[in-house]
């Protein structure tokens, strides 16, 4: 491989590995996970798993992918024999079949940012917004579109193109996130019960018997930190030598829950301050949560009409950015088994 196609050091890989992670299971999908598992008591197991599971397969990706300096299927050819390369081709093949749907999903992100942007979620039906936008084949479309036109233009140049667009998508997801958070706890101190906050955190250890949270646990840290699904193999081909493996994925699976944690406690403060059954709302859905129930909860932002146009826009470019940054790696990791194979990037892509 070619010097030139590498990442400039740590900082872009753990960004591009933290880009990889954070999606829209770190926003939509575990504030659900939280609500219907007993708060603070869901994150006991989450936190473990994160130790005992994603981190371990994290590293062991990263070892390998360092090593082989080639995608899944070169990396299961050379390190378990040619008659296991399948094994490689089928890992490619699922995350590619993630991204057949991420896509769509990554378009309903991008469609209610540009509605968030021109007041179109302000004083609506929610549900009538929703129907109308999934029963427009052709709008559906369009932003799938768009979502795969940004991915192929962030992967076209190789490893500096990734670094770069995931270091800016993350930085302003983080920043979008921290100003979501401080709304809504601005929201949940306003009767004086910061009960949305109090609930994340809260451990009742009579549900630390159910086994459904201990798996609910397992499966959010698994699937959240994408452990086990060939993307640190394929990004630790831009690896520099030198690296600390470890290191990398502690700070990247670390990152991961912080993400988690700061967004379950941004949509559950918000849901806990305005809705007279937040239970009930956090536990209808994912969709549901972030496009039918979070447009109203956010229109009763602090701040009038401003600060619920500043909410929606935040949040649902957070979401977007989000969900950009899995599909960037998710395609990746296919074009990179094209390229093992020779064909040249802009042909694989």
């Amino acid at each position: 491989m070619q010097k030139s196609d590498q990442f400039s050091g740590r900082l872009g890989l753990v960004f591009a590995s933290i880009g990889a992670a954070i999606g829209t299971g770190n926003i939509w999908r575990f504030p659900r996970m939280v609500g219907a598992n007993g708060g603070g008591t869901f994150l006991i197991p989450w936190l473990i798993f994160l130790f005992a599971w994603s981190i371990p397969l994290v590293i062991a990706e990263f070892a390998l992918g360092k090593r082989s300096r080639t995608g899944t299927i070169g990396t299961f050819r050379i390190f378990a024999g040619k008659n296991y390369a399948w094994m490689g081709l089928w890992t490619a093949w699922i995350s590619t079949a993630i991204g057949f749907y991420y896509a769509i999903v990554a378009g309903w992100c991008l469609k209610y940012f540009s509605l968030g942007l021109t007041n179109g979620l302000t004083n609506v039906d929610t549900t009538q917004v929703w129907n109308e936008f999934l029963e427009s084949g052709s709008q559906v479309v369009m932003f799938q579109f768009i979502v795969i036109l940004i991915t192929i233009a962030a992967i076209w140049k190789g490893a500096k193109a990734i670094e770069k667009a995931n270091v800016y998508l993350m930085v302003s997801l983080f920043i979008l996130l921290f100003m979501t958070l401080g709304l809504s706890l601005w929201m949940d101190m306003a009767d004086g019960t910061l009960d949305g906050f109090l609930f994340m955190f809260s451990v009742d250890p009579e549900l630390l018997l159910e086994p459904e949270i201990w798996i609910n646990g397992l499966s959010q840290s698994a699937w959240s930190c994408s452990a086990g699904m060939g993307m640190a193999i394929t990004y630790a081909v831009y690896m520099r030598k030198d690296e600390d493996t470890v290191l990398n994925a502690f700070t990247m699976g670390l990152a991961n829950n912080s993400i988690s944690i700061i967004a379950g406690l941004a949509v559950l403060s918000a849901i806990f301050a305005v809705s007279s059954d937040p239970l009930a709302v956090v536990t209808g859905g994912s969709s549901a949560i972030t496009f039918l129930a979070l447009p109203e909860v956010f229109s009763h932002a602090p701040g009038g009409e401003i600060g619920a146009w500043l909410m929606m826009v935040g949040f649902f470019l957070a979401l977007t950015f989000a969900a950009l940054t899995s599909m960037i790696s998710t395609v990746e990791l296919c074009v990179r088994n094209f390229v093992d194979h020779g064909f040249e990037r802009n042909k694989a892509v």
